[in-house]
């Protein structure tokens, strides 16, 4: 598994729920059900104040368990956990948990 923290650009549905996604100069369909769940961050490493009702987006990430076809190469599928920061409307790239190539199995002697 790989961690990142890059930025991507994706598109969702009505809902919600991420579609589709840019990234590296490729585009991918999400080809499964994505899955949604809310992580918490340290945001006193990053904020100097929480302000009074200012929890949804401050204390916690929406992340968001995707996987996805690469149009250029449709056999091929990738797992990716994505973020979305709640205020902005940021998503960024935070874990790849397929290898990126697969390996070779070992020749027969």
């Amino acid at each position: 598994m790989g961690m990142f923290s890059e930025s991507v650009d994706v598109a969702c549905a009505p809902e919600g729920q991420p579609q589709s996604l840019d990234w590296a100069g490729r585009h991918y369909d999400v080809c499964a059900e994505p899955l949604r769940w809310f992580e918490r961050r340290q945001w006193w490493a990053e904020e100097q104040r929480a302000p009074l009702g200012g929890g949804a987006g401050l204390v916690d990430h929406e992340i968001w368990r995707v996987q996805v076809r690469d149009e250029r190469n449709p056999e091929r599928t990738l797992t990716l956990d994505l973020s979305r920061h709640l205020v902005s409307g940021r998503w960024r790239l935070l874990r790849i948990h397929d290898a990126l190539h697969p390996l070779r199995k070992p020749e027969s002697a």
